[in-house]
């Protein structure tokens, strides 16, 4: 099989494209891959890390406000629409796989139009317009949360769930080598904080100004906090003086940081939600609330009104956050029973159902081993 796989922009939408790419080689060694990308976005930086090629498009997002940037937007957009159907001449997929970002329009409508089967895969509970637009070609259509008809042709809708890198699915079997990694003393209650790949503001701020509260309760912070707050946090660390808090710019070895955690407070971004679901750990999460359509809150109360999480505005979390973790922390029964809600809401066999469907496309008699 040769296939493409196309979008990014940020983690949400790279790091499930690599758990299909990565089934997909498990079933058929044999299988090329190619990814497709946005010129300057992080899947150009993962992607290879992750041990495939990727090409780059000069495709850029529309900006919602008014800007002289959004001029340049349909030129670029043709540019890429051209290299889009140079890339499919060239490799001849037997399939294309839309996971959502810029770079996913132009090449799965230049493979729709040269009759290469197409799937979308919509990791969020509101769909992309990305997705939304490239939903008349598709050929099927895999969603991580039900009640998608509102935006997708029924009959193209498979509920697969978002899949996740495989480490993470063994996260309990890392919590003396996640402890060992972090640093951390065996018995103390510890916290993870993760706001996404590139940090969250919101977040970082609300953890700074509580790090004392923290150390003087005992808790152990593992921190995330994107590249462009990690010197400011390497301060706020320095000023509280103590071993138990652990920032870092980016966690690439997360199956250890959510094996050590007692709890987490995280944005809701869809990979996010179904990591959590898959760990088991008790949420608190902290929606973007600039995030198209809102997506995040969509996101978070999927869990909130299955009380699989607790939600805090990202509007009063400087003021409500650590609090919130704190109490969170200091309370194992209602740790136990987010934990064990949130875990029913899980799709283990997410990668492995898309990667299935995706050689459904291809015509190929290949089968999933069950």
């Amino acid at each position: 099989m040769r296939i493409i796989i196309s979008g990014g922009g940020t983690g949400g939408h790279i790091y499930p494209a690599i758990a299909i790419a990565n089934e997909l080689k498990t079933i058929d060694p044999a299988t090329e891959i190619l990814f497709v990308g946005a010129e300057g976005k992080m899947e150009m930086e993962k992607v290879p890390r992750a041990g495939y090629q990727i090409v780059g498009l000069p495709v850029v997002g529309i900006k919602r406000e008014l800007t002289l940037a959004n001029l340049a937007f349909p030129f670029k957009l043709g540019r890429s629409f051209l290299r889009a159907q140079q890339i499919v001449r060239d490799f001849q997929p037997d399939a294309a796989v839309g996971v959502g970002g810029y770079a996913s329009g132009p090449l799965l409508l230049a493979a729709s139009m040269k009759g290469i089967p197409t799937l979308i895969q919509e990791q969020n509970s509101y769909a992309g317009i990305t997705n939304k637009a490239l939903a008349r070609w598709a050929k099927r259509i895999c969603v991580a949360y039900p009640g998608m008809e509102a935006f997708f042709p029924a009959d193209k809708i498979k509920l697969t769930g978002n899949p996740v890198r495989s480490d993470i699915q063994f996260a309990d079997t890392q919590v003396d080598a996640g402890r060992n990694l972090f640093g951390l003393e065996p018995g103390r209650p510890t916290l993870l904080v993760i706001g996404g790949s590139q940090g969250a503001r919101t977040l970082n701020e609300s953890l700074e100004s509580g790090l004392q509260r923290f150390v003087d309760a005992g808790v152990q912070v593992v921190w995330q906090t994107g590249p462009a707050f990690i010197e400011r946090a390497r301060a706020a660390v320095a000023s509280v003086g103590s071993p138990l808090i652990k920032a870092y710019d980016f966690i690439y070895e997360m199956d250890k940081a959510y094996a050590v955690a007692n709890a987490v407070v995280s944005r809701a971004g869809a990979l996010s939600v179904s990591e959590l679901c898959l760990v088991g750990r008790p949420a608190i999460l902290v929606p973007l609330p600039t995030a198209a359509e809102d997506h995040q809150t969509k996101n978070a109360m999927s869990l909130v009104e299955r009380k699989a999480a607790l939600l805090v505005n990202d509007r009063t979390a400087r003021e409500e956050l650590v609090t919130a973790a704190l109490s969170l922390l200091d309370d194992s029964a209602q740790r136990q029973q987010l934990s064990e809600a949130i875990k029913t809401l899980a799709k283990p066999n997410a990668a492995r159902d898309i990667a299935q469907e995706v050689i459904h496309l291809t015509g190929s008699s290949k089968k999933v081993a069950r």
